[in-house]
């Protein structure tokens, strides 16, 4: 059997990768891991984003969210606090605010090339943006994301401008409208069970577990029917 996890997530969402970290903690740890199949999923927190935003993460929340100066920087902190817990030391003085479409156009890449492990590429995607101060709208720092996790860069650099793929990435947009999806990181377990933000390790265990031995098929408890023994055959031989 198969536990299918579906997961919608932004490049440029801080609790996403803070998430990715809590619930591959709980993977790691659930007994039934290998039989676990996890899609990553596209969505944008904010499609108007300019390519490259001229100015700091700090002034673009503040712009975007209507906040003053001084809310945007809590908010930074807070964050930066609940990476620590996870590994993670965001750098937001040398974050580049960036629109992450074509980040979610090598993620399809990778999904549609056999052998290429997409939940890495997805690290490396957060990480070029939280921690090492790379814009993710850059068709050179994509190449270079991809070439190292086994993708072709020509292939890569074709793939930033397919419609198809950004068809594709479109459509996971859509799928996510459809199904109620306002913030990310989003988790469907099996088409029935959502968890919604970067939940503690612990409840991705739990609701692991439990979608597992729900989805699991029950074993068969026969009644036997009193009846004369009669000639049958055995692992020992026929009698």
């Amino acid at each position: 059997m198969t536990l299918r996890v579906d997961i919608w997530s932004d490049i440029a969402c801080p609790w996403c990768y803070i998430g990715k970290r809590r619930f591959e903690a709980a993977l790691a740890d659930f007994a039934h891991r290998d039989d676990v199949r996890v899609t990553w999923r596209s969505y944008q927190l904010d499609p108007e984003l300019p390519e490259r935003f001229q100015g700091s993460e700090a002034e673009y929340l503040a712009q975007a969210k209507g906040i003053s100066a001084e809310q945007a920087e809590q908010m930074i902190a807070v964050v930066c606090d609940q990476a620590e817990t996870v590994g993670l030391t965001y750098d937001y003085e040398h974050l580049v605010p960036a629109n992450s479409l074509r980040g979610h156009q090598l993620l399809h890449l990778a999904r549609r090339t056999p052998g290429i492990d997409v939940a890495a590429v997805k690290d490396d995607l957060l990480d070029a943006h939280f921690v090492r101060g790379e814009a993710i709208s850059d068709p050179d720092v994509l190449v270079a994301i991809g070439a190292r996790h086994g993708l072709d860069e020509d292939a890569v650099r074709t793939a930033l401008e397919d419609d198809a793929i950004r068809a594709e990435v479109l459509a996971d947009f859509r799928t996510a409208r459809s199904i109620g999806v306002t913030g990310v990181p989003f988790f469907v377990l099996e088409d029935k069970y959502a968890i919604s933000g970067a939940q503690p390790t612990e409840l991705f265990a739990q609701a692991l577990q439990k979608v597992w031995e729900e989805t699991e098929p029950a074993p068969r408890n026969f009644i036997t029917i009193d009846a004369t023994d009669a000639p049958a055959c055995g692992p020992e031989g026929c009698a």
